[in-house]
């Protein structure tokens, strides 16, 4: 039995199975019984842990655009998001005539399930962590177009052409970004060699943000289009298409959409964190999982505060900017890094084999980081020379009509008719 204070996850897990089992349940059952609590317990925990993430985000987006955010409900505004939430919860459902009843209900619920399903696979510290699948970045990827999946089902269910509108401009804006997201992931995995995400954490000895950081930079701006806040929002472009693909929604299905939201920003950190930041390492991390936990969380929030910090600054883009910014930057550019550090790194191989391995792992990341360095300095140079030499399109001609007054007729003394 493991030490509570040292590690109270596996304590309590383990204290849990023995008291089933003394009990006289069979094993199997046992099993089943603690993944259905372990379930329960991540959903019930992750919807109330979005109350403190709206108060968090509200306060910091306050604060970033000089105001004050909430101050008044509770000490520091805390009970602000729980007044909201009560709120919503005695709102009425309005279902729209002629909706798919089927398809409108259940968007909703997957849109907040496909976030809440990327936290099974994350370690939290060495021993704490719902499943750590052989295949877990490819798990990430997959469990992510569930939420994409319930965008669609909303706009097509709501017998709406506003909210079908949305949809297809949301889905076109996170298919195109899962695109470089997903050759950007590509990166940790041939640099740990595995797709378990506790054994991308485990070979960072340097953290990946600085062997690839290309790819880190990618992977958090795509991610942030996937989540589809500002400046990546065109999916809820009030001015353009009223509210989006959740027009026809109200009272708790509505929230659901925005609980969603919440909990994608802080998953998207708590992935950045595993994949770039090393996760749970730490000193002391490995003989004390508790301390491991604690980096992880200082890690999420900093990389939590930045992604609000660009929110709560940036403007939004237009749709063709965005589309740019994808299928012109960064896609080409994360092909570009996937293809030289593969080409670098193994020929490294060989050349560094007979040096010890802290020599090894220190030069194995600067020539990595140049490499990165020299991909960006390239890619920069060429989208350069594509912008200098474009010509400028012509919006309107030079001479433009000008409303003037008609000239009264005057007669020969200069009087006014």
């Amino acid at each position: 039995m493991p030490n509570f204070w040292s590690d109270p996850f596996s304590f309590l897990i383990q204290w849990f199975n023995s008291l089933l089992l003394g009990w006289g349940w069979p094993a199997a059952t046992v099993q089943v019984v603690g993944y259905a609590v372990g379930a329960f317990i991540l959903v019930a925990g992750s919807l109330f842990f979005c109350l403190l993430l709206i108060w968090a985000e509200r306060k910091i987006g306050g604060r970033v655009q000089d105001r004050l955010g909430p101050n008044r409900v509770g000490p520091f505004g805390l009970f602000q998001a729980v007044a909201d939430m009560l709120k919503i919860f005695t709102k009425e459902f309005v279902t729209p005539d002629g909706v798919d009843k089927v398809v409108y209900n259940l968007a909703p619920i997957l849109s907040v399930a496909a976030v809440i399903m990327l936290w099974a696979v994350i370690p939290f510290t060495i021993t704490f962590y719902g499943n750590d699948l052989n295949v877990g970045v490819l798990y990430i990827v997959a469990v992510g177009g569930l939420a994409q999946m319930g965008i669609v089902m909303a706009g097509w269910g709501s017998n709406n052409k506003f909210a079908l509108l949305g949809a297809f401009r949301a889905v076109a804006q996170l298919i195109s970004y899962e695109v470089p997201m997903v050759v950007s992931l590509l990166l940790p995995v041939m640099l740990a060699g595995s797709m378990k995400l506790n054994e991308i954490v485990r070979a960072q000895d340097v953290w990946f943000i600085l062997s690839a950081p290309i790819a880190a930079i990618i992977f958090f701006v795509s991610s942030m289009a996937e989540n589809g806040r500002a400046p990546f929002d065109l999916m809820e472009a009030e001015s353009e298409i009223v509210a989006g693909f959740n027009v026809e929604y109200s009272g708790l299905k509505f929230g659901f959409f925005f609980v969603g939201d919440f909990l994608h920003a802080f998953t998207i950190a708590l992935l950045f964190s595993v994949l770039f930041l090393g996760g749970w390492r730490g000193p002391g991390a490995d003989q004390i999982p508790l301390l491991g936990f604690v980096y992880m969380m200082i890690k999420t929030t900093i990389m939590y505060f930045i992604s609000l910090l660009v929110r709560f600054s940036l403007p939004r883009f237009r749709i063709d900017q965005m589309m740019n910014i994808n299928w012109k930057m960064l896609t080409p550019l994360a092909l570009g890094a996937v293809m030289a550090t593969a080409l670098i790194d193994k020929a490294m191989v060989n050349l560094l084999s007979s040096l010890t391995p802290l020599l090894r792992t220190i030069l194995r990341t600067v020539i990595l980081f140049s490499t990165n360095g020299l991909v960006l300095w390239v890619a920069l140079d060429l989208m350069g020379n594509v912008l200098t030499h474009r010509e400028r399109r012509v919006v309107a001609e030079e001479s433009r009509p000008v409303a003037r007054p008609e000239q009264p007729p005057v007669q020969p003394d200069g009087e006014v008719l």
